[in-house]
């Protein structure tokens, strides 16, 4: 939505929404998925990881034809609504997909990618929107809307070709399936591979165990040792949201208008830089997020990005006053060319911080957090809150950014702070381990001394894996 907020041909045909109007327009995607996470885990647990996206592609191509379609308000908030379904569905079950086939020593650059995906999609949407700007009348974001139903099309008849999770073949009894699609990803087709061995006896030992003692309802969600794993995966999608980024994303050209880049093309020029960053700055967290660890990523980035929030604050404060532009009263500055350049160089900032650390450790640490048979429950919670606090703050900075304007800034630096303590001392650290072994990070206990946790705890090799089995079976 963002590249279309000042297109004058939008803004003919939906009567200029004002701020309250516009956030409820730009938070019905969200709304929607906050609806397909709570779906997720249903569809994803009967009909399997891979039917649930392929479904979801399906569900993305009805509401981009209500979109393109849409003449008033109600058709485009229906078609978000539906469109957020679809969004809802494949960001709760895609990170449990990834996880779920892919080695411990990759599963953070692979989950990773799911936020590399976003970013490209964000850039390539904006910079369709930017050159359709320059056609006149209704074609200027009808064929924006069109367009974004073909990488649906692309990803469900793709999906066709994909293996299943090894996991849910085996939870449904299909062992020697799983076996075989564990070998395939893992052993170049051996079945007596070590790594493949090693995970078929990991994950045939974890749901015997889950079987008899896993979730049957979300109320199962908060039995001891499992609602510390699901506060984790909640709050830090909570957290992800509370960072400030969707103002960045959703309402950018409101930011630069606030700073004084108040020409149309140049406005959205300067915006297509950010989104440029936020795809090149996610390539280091890919490759080294299971080098670097996702505590020290988290920690380290939402300190970098309540900085450079407060600068961005600070300089609005400082140098803005109220004035009007387009016929509307908002908070801006005028007259000091170095502070909206400063303004315009912190906002990068502030994006390149985000896709560096939050951005992919946000999808990566929930999707791994869990057992099996919580897993699909469990994420599609921590999705769910993830697009409410989504919707929420959608709907509320248009609003915020007119009242309270600068101050604005200062809420979210607060969060990010915020964030930055309850993520030291709570949030153990992750990497390198089975999503089997994840289960003993958490029996050591330090609920408040996460810190104290250190990265080899949980590691096993395929003889302790295999000894310990047989000790259960004798027993």
């Amino acid at each position: 939505m963002s590249g279309v907020l000042n297109n004058s041909a939008y803004l003919r045909v939906f009567n200029k929404p004002g701020p309250g109007v516009q956030g409820a327009m730009v938070a019905a995607m969200p709304a929607g998925s906050l609806i397909g996470a709570l779906l997720a885990t249903q569809l994803a647990d009967r009909l399997g990881r891979k039917k649930t996206v392929i479904l979801a592609g399906m569900i993305w191509v009805i509401g981009s034809i209500l979109q393109c379609a849409s003449i008033d308000r109600g058709m485009l908030v229906i078609g978000r609504i539906i469109s957020g379904i679809s969004v809802g569905l494949s960001s709760a079950v895609v990170p449990i997909y990834q996880s779920e086939i892919t080695p411990p020593s990759i599963r953070g650059r692979i989950v990773s990618l799911q936020q590399w995906s976003i970013t490209w999609g964000i850039l390539i949407q904006y910079f369709i929107q930017f050159g359709c700007s320059y056609i006149d009348g209704v074609a200027s974001f009808r064929i924006p809307w069109g367009l974004q139903m073909i990488p649906a099309i692309i990803l469900s008849l793709g999906m066709t070709m994909f293996p299943e999770s090894p996991r849910y073949l085996f939870d449904q009894g299909r062992e020697n399936e799983a076996l075989q699609v564990l070998a395939d990803l893992h052993g170049g087709g051996d079945i007596n591979n070590e790594l493949v061995v090693l995970e078929y006896e990991e994950i045939k030992h974890q749901i015997c165990f889950e079987r008899t003692e896993g979730a049957k309802s979300y109320l199962d969600l908060l039995k001891p040792g499992n609602s510390r794993r699901v506060m984790l995966g909640c709050t830090l999608r909570m957290w992800s949201q509370l960072t400030g980024v969707n103002v960045m994303m959703y309402y950018i050209i409101y930011v630069f208008r606030g700073a004084g880049l108040t020409g149309t093309r140049g406005n959205l020029i300067a915006d297509s830089v950010q989104y440029v960053l936020n795809v090149a700055f996610t390539v280091p967290a890919i490759l080294y997020i299971d080098k670097w660890g996702r505590r020290p990523m988290l920690v380290i980035g939402t300190l970098l990005m309540g900085f450079w929030l407060c600068l961005v604050g600070g300089l609005q404060a400082r140098f803005g006053h109220w004035g009007p532009v387009d016929g509307d009263t908002i908070w801006l500055v005028t007259d000091h060319d170095a502070a909206t350049k400063a303004i315009i160089v912190c906002s990068y900032f502030f994006v390149c911080s985000y896709a560096m650390t939050m951005g992919p450790v946000s999808w990566t640490y929930p999707a791994e957090l869990y057992s099996l048979r919580t897993r699909g429950k469990a994420v599609s919670l921590a999705t769910a809150a993830n697009w409410a606090f989504n919707t929420a703050l959608a709907y509320a900075v248009p609003p915020g950014l007119a009242s309270i304007a600068w101050k604005t800034y200062f809420i979210f630096a607060t969060f990010n702070f915020a964030a930055c303590i309850h993520i030291f001392f709570m949030f153990p650290e992750t990497v390198g381990r089975t999503l089997e072994e994840v289960e003993e990070i958490f029996q050591q206990g330090h609920i408040f001394t996460a810190w104290k946790i250190g990265r080899e705890v949980g590691r096993k090799t395929l003889k302790e894996v295999i000894t310990k089995d047989k000790v259960e079976r004798e027993s």
